[in-house]
């Protein structure tokens, strides 16, 4: 029980009442001796009236008698400067303390009173005060402690047991309470997770917040609101991993098709037809274009990238190797320029292979760009590093991207950069590039072309998205 909020909560009301009624206590059981002594003090005065109704004349029996029942030993009466009664017996033993009563102060109470508690012993005290009804000048008596201790040691165990019974109801009640104002309502939205967890793409059992409590709406609501867009998202990716299922196994078949397309194509270029010689290497490099489409597409459709193979990496025998490739895939009669900016000593750690696909599909997509304009254009890759990182540029001179291309320009088959694309290639690079813990951005994208902006980080903790206003950001689009 006490692993459980309500169990802990119980249990925390009980001590916290009971420390309360301990607190109240002390004062309580102070307050009950002066009590008693004012009580003893009244009495010995009412005994002593009877010195003075018989003209200090009384029968030693009596007035025995009268101490007795008044529970003191001795009474002195002062009734003005000149004038004392006094009631005496044998004292026990001698004076331990005195006492006055005429103005005691809260601290000197509870001391006194402990001071009585702490002492088992039967002790013989003097007490003065002053008389009811302004009688005299004072009053002091003397009596023993014994029965006083036991009188405040039974009145306390009473208070006690009254505050044990207080806080056993107060708790029971507090503890009723919580548990229908909070801890129902709760267990009421772990229910709900529980339910929703075991089907999330079941609509059904999304939460309807029905909580009175602020507090508790609000997580309420907000719950809801997650669960409706997980739902949404788990329903959108199930129909993505459909449609990317369908699309491999389309682009696989499709693949073969092309791939007996392309060597009958090659024939074709021997031909000795002079129209047909010309239109050959157009028609290659179309299905070439078409077979490359096909294999992204399907390794896109696997499960995930496998892990880089991180090691020591000169960074411009890569980038001429992409050049090299891009400059043969050029369409004819179309003028792009290619520009590098990479030291000859810059290395960086990441895998080759997958580092090659990364800078084959944004120079692709550069080139691409800047064909569909019919112009010349440029294509400038630069490099470098700082302390956090080495960073890659692609840039062109190409039309810029449109709006709706940049808002998922990440994301598969919605994300095209051109027109008739699929987004495949940018969103491979992207997942390529957070295997090495860095990121791929869009850095700039207007009517004088676009600019992507690779960074790869130098440390194991990644790139952070704070970087993004480093000195490196700033070189980039400066340069």
């Amino acid at each position: 029980m006490l692993n459980s909020l309500s169990g802990r909560f119980l249990l925390l009301t009980l001590v916290f009442v009971m420390l309360a009624e301990v607190l109240i206590l002390v004062p309580s059981v102070a307050r009950f001796r002066m009590d008693y002594l004012l009580t003893r003090l009244e009495r010995a005065q009412i005994a002593s009236l009877a010195l003075l109704a018989t003209d200090s004349l009384i029968d030693e029996r009596l007035e025995r008698e009268l101490l007795v029942n008044a529970g003191v030993f001795n009474v002195v009466l002062r009734r003005d400067e000149l004038r004392e009664l006094v009631l005496s017996s044998p004292i026990p033993g001698p004076i331990h303390a005195t006492y006055d009563l005429r103005d005691p102060g809260p601290f000197e109470l509870i001391r006194d009173a402990g001071s009585v508690l702490m002492e088992p012993g039967n002790r013989v005290i003097r007490v003065i005060g002053d008389p009811v009804r302004e009688a005299g000048l004072l009053i002091e008596v003397t009596t023993e402690t014994g029965p006083l201790r036991q009188a405040m040691i039974e009145y306390g165990v009473r208070v006690l047991a009254l505050s044990a019974v207080i806080a056993a109801l107060t708790a029971l009640l507090l503890f009723a309470a919580v548990r229908y104002l909070i801890l129902t309502p709760i267990r009421r939205v772990v229910t709900h997770m529980s339910a929703y967890a075991e089907a999330p793409e079941d609509a059904r059992r999304i939460i309807a917040p029905t909580a009175r409590i602020r507090e508790l709406r609000e997580a309420e609501d907000a719950l809801e609101t997650l669960q409706k867009q997980l739902t949404g998202a788990l329903k959108q990716k199930e129909r993505l991993a459909q449609l990317g299922g369908a699309v491999a196994k389309v682009s696989h078949d499709l693949r073969n098709i092309l791939s007996t397309a392309t060597l009958i194509a090659d024939r074709m270029e021997r031909s000795v037809d002079p129209g047909v010689a010309r239109a050959a290497p157009k028609l290659v490099n179309s299905l070439a274009r078409a077979v490359n489409l096909c294999e992204t597409t399907l390794a896109f459709g696997k499960a995930e990238e496998p892990p880089p193979r991180l090691q020591r990496l000169a960074l411009r025998p890569l980038v001429e190797d992409v050049v090299a490739n891009e400059r043969l895939a050029l369409a004819e009669g179309r003028e792009v320029e290619f520009l590098t900016d990479v030291a000859p000593a810059l290395t960086l750690r990441a895998d080759p292979e997958q580092q090659f696909r990364v800078l084959s599909n944004l120079v692709r997509n550069a080139r691409q760009a800047i064909e569909a304009t019919g112009a010349a254009g440029t294509i400038e890759i630069g490099a470098g590093e700082d302390d956090a990182c080495w960073w890659v540029r692609v840039g062109d001179t190409g039309p810029g991207l449109p709006e709706k291309a940049r808002e998922n320009l990440f994301t598969a088959f919605s994300g095209g950069a051109r027109k008739g694309g699929v987004g495949l290639g940018l969103a491979i690079s992207a997942e390529l590039v957070r295997g090495h813990g860095g990121r791929l951005e869009l850095h700039r994208s207007d009517a004088e072309g676009t600019e992507f902006l690779i960074r790869l980080p130098k440390s194991a903790t990644g790139i952070d998205s704070a970087s993004a206003d480093t000195p490196l950001a700033k070189r980039s689009a400066q340069g």
